[in-house]
């Protein structure tokens, strides 16, 4: 790693709850969750495994997802399963693995974090059982590279990307992030860097079936700000200011649209992506779009 040598995450960036349960009531009780992801930290849950016994330990091959890609996708409206090189014995197992992952997943969130539950929508889940490290791609594409999230196809209109994540390595490996600068600094200090919005793209861009709805200035804003901070390589070089090896047998949760990161190793993981309605918050000013909002002088969404 080039520049100042990572440091392991200290606790100003991840909050540790020693949970194990998938299902509540839950001792921990609300405040402290809320708080934790609504400031920017990572919760870290050492103890909550989603194991992948019987026949379920069939899938832990690499081989199931096809070289160009880096993860199986399931969507949990429909039940359907993409991007899987599997035969007819191991998709059925496949597609049930992953839906009872998706909803022991919703089900904790909302459970953990009760005043979420009215404004939360699941989105996609994904197994990864592709090594991260040796592998390439292009710099907009790379999740080694320290970033923000922000879907090209799935314009969020101001909604926060909260996702859960799961290590179910069976060698026992961990999965390597690194954590960078707060939101709000990171993005004070690209603003000048953005192109403004154009709202004749993408509006186009939807009439062609492009994405999944119309990118609001906001989602412009964030993709921007994804590619620009991937692109930088001096930020690249010196933004890194932790490093989280998250154990096998564990999960993590946080809001990737605010949280700088970068998974640089690791393998088999599962994966759950929510979106959250700002009016969900317990403090909805500390969203991105709020943050953008006050750089940009003007409302964005």
């Amino acid at each position: 790693m080039r520049g100042r040598q990572a440091e392991e995450a200290p606790i100003s960036a991840v909050e540790t709850i020693p949970l194990a349960a998938w299902r509540g009531p839950f001792a921990v009780g609300e405040e402290r969750p809320v708080t934790a992801l609504e400031s920017g930290k990572v919760l870290f849950f050492p103890k909550l495994e989603f194991p992948l016994a019987g026949a379920y330990g069939e899938l832990l091959a690499d081989d199931f997802a096809p070289a160009a890609r880096k993860n199986i996708s399931y969507d949990p409206a429909s039940g359907v399963v993409k991007g899987a090189a599997a035969g007819d014995r191991h998709m059925p197992l496949l597609r049930r693995m992953m839906g009872e992952f998706s909803d022991a997943a919703l089900r904790f969130v909302t459970e953990l974090c009760p005043r979420y539950a009215a404004g939360i929508a699941r989105g996609r889940a994904s197994y990864r059982p592709v090594e991260i490290a040796g592998r390439h791609y292009s710099p907009r594409k790379d999740d080694r590279l320290l970033h923000v999230d922000a879907f090209p196809s799935t314009p969020t209109r101001g909604r926060r990307i909260l996702r859960l994540f799961c290590n179910v390595n069976p060698a026992g490996e961990p999965r390597l992030w690194h954590l960078g600068r707060p939101f709000a600094a990171l993005a004070e200090a690209f603003w000048p860097r953005l192109p403004p919005p154009m709202p004749a793209t993408a509006w186009l861009l939807a009439a062609l079936g492009v994405t999944r709805g119309r990118r609001s200035r906001y989602d412009q804003l964030m993709l921007a700000l994804h590619d620009r901070v991937k692109q930088d390589a001096s930020f690249q070089a010196e933004g890194i200011v932790a490093q989280i090896a998250f154990p096998a047998g564990s999960s993590w949760l946080c809001f990737t649209d605010a949280v700088v990161h970068a998974a640089l190793a690791g393998q088999y993981a599962l994966e759950q992506t929510f979106y959250l309605d700002l009016g969900a918050m317990a403090d909805p000013e500390r969203a991105p779009l709020r943050v953008l909002e006050r750089l940009a002088g003007r409302r964005l969404s």
